[in-house]
């Protein structure tokens, strides 16, 4: 990456971990400024005191500026999900926002907590489309220019729905990894503020909204199941269940063709792996991101991999059972529970359907497995 675009990044992480301390007038650290939040919530049985870069009050905060431009989505409990999956199945309908994925509230309230001078500099983003479609939709929103590179023969639908929010769209790239690198290498040289879909703070705040709609409207939930691509979701999610209720399970859900985040989780340590092998672009990562990875380490309490095939029978099960059309990355909470029945029996599982934005060349695949 650009020197100049590493230090934007790194600035804002830095930033918005600072503000997390009070400083004395050495600049050394004294202690965290929430201090009052940790000591009224001392007594819960797994006390969240790390430093990580985005915490609930950074959630709770964005949740206004989220609202203001997106309706709370629905969480609606599916009997014959429930009834296939042998435990309570709720759906966080994710699928409904205006651009059909989750990510749309990380992008609106990074671009609009944007001061003038910085929307003058237009906006630069990597995506196999939903993260695109994000920044796109809330640039539009706000008057911002937005430029937004693919990996080739990316999702076509996708491609369309970008340029139809009114963003430049290049294609470049065999895949996410090598589309990333070519922005970072080529475009951030040029100018512009290069938005990472995982190492950004206010997308981790602003996508955990989603967490807390669903324990306004549920208080008790056993586990909450989300796709992962680089993590910004069950991040968001974690960091919020951490504060309202520790002994529900985050579990995050990655395909096994491309498992380089559930691999950089279990070890610890930063993985690559060669290519990402699934028809789910929106999981089709080959590697993690650092910001992300830190807080999972602290917040997800498992990862489960699912396969292809797996992921396509949870594509048909849902639209049989809900009538939501759903992308591969956004069903694979759901293929999730329908692979790991016995643990999940006779439990209260939230699903994030994080995404409806299929490729319809893949339809008769998901139609034909119903067969």
């Amino acid at each position: 990456m650009h020197d100049g675009g590493k230090r934007k990044i790194a600035q804002r992480a830095l930033g918005a971990l600072s503000e997390r301390f009070h400083y004395n007038i050495s600049g050394k650290a004294t202690g965290w400024s929430s201090i009052q939040y940790f000591q009224q919530t001392i007594s819960i049985k797994r006390k969240y005191k790390s430093m990580l870069p985005v915490c609930f009050d950074d959630v709770q905060n964005a949740l206004p500026a989220v609202h203001q431009v997106l309706k709370p989505t629905a969480l609606y409990e599916w009997p014959g999900l429930s009834k296939l999956a042998g435990c309570q199945v709720y759906l966080k309908h994710e699928n409904h926002h205006p651009v059909g994925a989750f990510k749309v509230r990380g992008g609106v309230h990074f671009i609009g907590s944007l001061n003038a001078e910085e929307r003058k500099e237009g906006i630069l983003g990597c995506s196999t489309g939903n993260h695109g479609q994000s920044l796109a939709f809330a640039c539009k929103q706000f008057g911002v220019d937005c430029t937004i590179v693919v990996p080739e023969g990316n999702n076509p639908d996708k491609n369309e729905a970008i340029r139809n929010l009114g963003a430049k769209l290049i294609e470049q790239g065999k895949d996410f990894d090598a589309a990333k690198e070519y922005l970072e290498t080529e475009l951030l040289p040029l100018g512009g503020i290069y938005v990472h879909s995982a190492n950004e703070p206010k997308l981790i705040a602003g996508v955990g909204s989603m967490a807390i709609e669903i324990f306004e409207e549920l208080s008790d939930p056993d586990a909450i199941i989300v796709p992962i691509g680089l993590g910004s979701g069950v991040c968001g999610t974690g960091i919020v269940a951490r504060h309202l209720r520790p002994e529900t399970k985050i579990i995050g859900v990655q395909a096994n063709g491309a498992d380089a985040v559930y691999q950089s989780w279990k070890q610890g340590l930063p993985k690559t792996i060669e290519a990402a092998n699934t028809w789910a672009e929106g999981i089709a990562t080959r590697s993690s991101a650092e910001m992300t990875l830190q807080i999972m380490r602290e917040v997800m309490d498992e990862a489960i991999l699912v396969s292809d095939h797996e992921l396509r029978i949870a594509c048909y099960h849902i639209l049989k059972q809900t009538h939501n059309l759903v992308e591969g990355a956004g069903a694979a909470s759901v293929a999730a529970i329908l692979q790991q029945r016995k643990k999940f029996a006779g439990k209260k599982v939230v699903c994030i359907l994080s995404g409806g934005n299929l490729d319809l060349k893949e339809l008769p695949a998901i139609l034909a497995v119903g067969k």
